[in-house]
């Protein structure tokens, strides 16, 4: 297993999964994955996945531009505190209603997080 860490610079540890969520809304998709690091502390991976075609008939290409947000279980409180504000901001100042998104706020101790989003 050291060789393979060394070859690739991926301690196989760090990517196992042990739960994952995929939300697709238009052309991105967000990924949530619980992972478990090298001292098995769990935290939730958010990746934003987006779809970028260039060009157009045949000479068109399809890539995917992603970007990461590591959130470790101390953060999770601040961090929902401050989505819900953002979100509730939005919703208040939002002159469309493009959609209803609520983010329910855990207890400190529990390890659920629960995002309810609905596109119209």
């Amino acid at each position: 297993m050291e060789d393979i860490k060394k070859k690739t610079g991926i301690d196989i540890n760090d990517k196992e999964i042990l739960f994952s969520k995929s939300i697709k809304a238009g052309k991105r998709i967000y990924y949530l994955d619980v992972k478990k690091n090298r001292k098995d502390e769990l935290f939730l991976a958010i990746t934003e996945s987006k779809k970028i075609v260039t060009g157009e008939g045949d000479d068109s290409q399809v890539s995917f531009e992603k970007h990461k947000i590591f959130l470790y279980k101390e953060d999770f409180e601040k961090f929902m505190t401050g989505l819900n504000q953002a979100v509730d901001f939005i919703n208040d100042k939002q002159t469309l209603p493009i959609s209803n998104v609520k983010v329910e706020e855990t207890l400190p101790n529990s390890e659920e997080i629960k995002i309810d989003i609905d596109f119209e």
